[in-house]
C-alpha cells in the first residue's frame, strides 16, 4: 500500500487562503522564506483583487502545498509519491526533493507573469461534464474557432482552453450534444495548449540555470502520467506543462496501479481527491483542508502500517 501527496492547479484559489493556514512554525517560516524571496509581503498576494492575477495565483498555491506538506512530514513518514495538476508540480517537485523552494518561488513568479503578458484578457479555460473524451475530441475538430483539450480530468470530465468566444461556442455545442453542465473556470489564461508555447520557451530558458535533483520521493508527472526520475527530464516537464495536456485521470490510475490507497489533496481545495475517489474504489482519498491533523496522522498511520 501506498500514499499519494496530490497537489491542486489553478482555480482552487481563494481569498485569504494563506492565512487559512495552521499558524505552526514550520509554516511561519515557509511564508517568511516565500516573502524575502520574493521581497513582498504575503498579505497582499492572497487578496481578492490579487487572485485575479496569474502569478498571484501560482504562488498562492505554490506556497499553500509546500507549507501544508512540510508540516504533515514534520511529524509523519513521507509518501511514497508526489503528484500536482498543472502549477501543482511545484510543489511536488520540492517536496520530492526534486527542486529548492527558493527556486521554484523565483521560477513560478516567471511562470505566472509569462502566461499572463501573453494572453492579459480575453481567454480562459471551460470544464466540460458527462463527455466521454472521443466526444469532446470530435467537437473540438468540429469547432469553428479554434479551442483545445487542455485537462483530462476524468472518464467524463474534460477542460479546454481557447478564446472567450471560442469557448462559449464550443459550450453550446457540448450542451447540445449531451453535456451536464459546462463551467468556466476561474482561470484567465489558455493554459496545457499549443497558445502557450512561447512563454513555455522562456520559461525554459530560466530553467536552464536552475539545479535539479533526482526526486527521493516519487515524482508521478501528470501530463507524462508516469514517474519521472532524470533531472533533465523533469526539468522539461516542469518548464513545458504550461502548454501539455495534462493526463490527470491517467496518472490516479497509474498510481492506483502502483499500489497507493491513499491520496492526500494538499490545500487548497478538494476537487483532486473528488476526482480521485472514482478510481480508488478500494482507498482513501482526504483534501487536507477541513480535516484535523490527528486524522491525517492516523490516516497515514493506518497505511504505514498496512504496508508492514
Amino acid at each position: 500500500m501506498s500514499i499519494l501527496f496530490a497537489f491542486p492547479g489553478q482555480g482552487a484559489q481563494y481569498p485569504g487562503m494563506l492565512q487559512a493556514l495552521d499558524a505552526t512554525p514550520v509554516v511561519k517560516e515557509c511564508l517568511e522564506q516565500a516573502g524575502d524571496v520574493l521581497g513582498q509581503s504575503l498579505a497582499s498576494l492572497d487578496t481578492p483583487e490579487a487572485l485575479t492575477d496569474t502569478r498571484a495565483v501560482q504562488l498562492c498555491l505554490l506556497i499553500a502545498g509546500t507549507a501544508q506538506a512540510r508540516l504533515l512530514l514534520q511529524d509523519n513518514p513521507p509518501p511514497d509519491y508526489v503528484s500536482g495538476l498543472s502549477i501543482g508540480a511545484y510543489p511536488a517537485a520540492v517536496i520530492a526533493g526534486a527542486l529548492d523552494y527558493a527556486d521554484a518561488l523565483r521560477l513560478v513568479a516567471l511562470r505566472g507573469t509569462l502566461m499572463q503578458q501573453a494572453y492579459p484578457r480575453g481567454y480562459g479555460m471551460t470544464a466540460i461534464l458527462g463527455l466521454e473524451r472521443s466526444a469532446v475530441e470530435r467537437l473540438i475538430a468540429q469547432a469553428t474557432l479554434p479551442v483545445f483539450l487542455a485537462n483530462i480530468n476524468a472518464d467524463n470530465q474534460h477542460v479546454i482552453a481557447g478564446s472567450d468566444a471560442a469557448m462559449a461556442a464550443f459550450a453550446s455545442a457540448a450542451r447540445a450534444a449531451g453535456a451536464g453542465a459546462a463551467k468556466r473556470l476561474a482561470v484567465s489564461v489558455p493554459s496545457h495548449c499549443a497558445l502557450l508555447e512561447a512563454p513555455a520557451q522562456a520559461l525554459a530558458e530560466a530553467f536552464a540555470e536552475v539545479t535539479l535533483r533526482r526526486p527521493r520521493i516519487g515524482y508521478l508527472s501528470s501530463t507524462r502520467a508516469r514517474p519521472l526520475h532524470d533531472p533533465e527530464v523533469l526539468r522539461d516537464d516542469l518548464a513545458f506543462n504550461m502548454c501539455r495536456p495534462v493526463e490527470w485521470y491517467a496518472t490516479l490510475r497509474n498510481a492506483h496501479e502502483r499500489g497507493v490507497r491513499l491520496l492526500l489533496e494538499l490545500p487548497p481545495g478538494s476537487v483532486l481527491s473528488g476526482l480521485a475517489r472514482r478510481v480508488f474504489d478500494n482507498g482513501t482519498a482526504v483534501a487536507c483542508q477541513g480535516t484535523r491533523p490527528d486524522t491525517l496522522a492516523a490516516l497515514i498511520r493506518r497505511e504505514v502500517n498496512a504496508t508492514h
